[in-house]
């Protein structure tokens, strides 16, 4: 369906703010490029919240921060592009919904339509515009979403074909496990007693007694 996000109530102009949301899904991509449009258009480093988390769900720190305490009615928060907020168009949807309703408004970087104001009884326009375009890249995100998910499975499948391991290696076993782990199974040995003798944590302990 298609989200008016776009439409809400006037609010007095000293009691609105506007935010910035940057998003790279793991630490050891960067933020530049986000940023720096941001700072092109004035923002405040303050008024910038960031999150280095997967896009795959909506439970991201900054993200939730934004939403829970800071946005307020009558705000604007703008992001580079759709799939900041997600990746999935289901997600896309809610999230653009929950805007209308708290009557925040979004602009997008690469959506110039979003970030133009419209006369006073001429917002149908951009709402109109705009949730054509939101469907469209939402549906393509989503697609992407998959695809990437498919070439993973497929990947999987082609190691193991191979006969290649996937995932973690296997925790090594010390020396003197054997002896340790058969004290601890004949009750001679606590978990705790037994993995400070191996020199490892409990929980390793736990882990490599569970492995077969």
């Amino acid at each position: 369906c298609f989200l008016r996000h776009l439409q809400k109530r006037r609010f007095p102009m000293s009691d609105t703010r506007t935010y910035y949301y940057a998003r790279v899904s793991s630490r050891d991509q960067n933020l530049a490029r986000q940023l720096e449009a941001f700072r092109v258009l004035g923002a405040d480093e303050r008024s910038i919240i960031t999150d280095r988390e997967s896009g795959k769900d909506l439970n991201r720190p900054g993200y939730m921060a934004l939403k829970n305490t800071i946005l307020r009615p009558g705000d604007t928060l703008v992001i580079t592009s759709l799939d900041r907020l997600s990746r999935r168009k289901a997600d896309i949807e809610t999230e653009l919904l929950w805007f209308r309703e708290q009557h925040i408004r979004l602009k997008i970087l690469d959506l110039p339509t979003t970030m133009t104001d419209f006369p006073a009884g001429q917002e149908w326009v951009a709402d109109m515009v705009n949730n054509i375009i939101i469907e469209v890249l939402g549906t393509m995100a989503e697609q992407e979403r998959l695809r990437t998910r498919q070439r993973q499975a497929e990947g999987y499948a082609a190691a193991r074909a191979a006969g290649r391991k996937m995932g973690r290696p296997r925790l090594a076993r010390p020396p003197q496990w054997p002896e340790i782990y058969a004290a601890w199974q004949a009750g001679e040995l606590t978990a705790k007693e037994a993995a400070q003798r191996l020199g490892i944590g409990r929980s390793t302990f736990y882990k490599l007694a569970s492995e077969k």
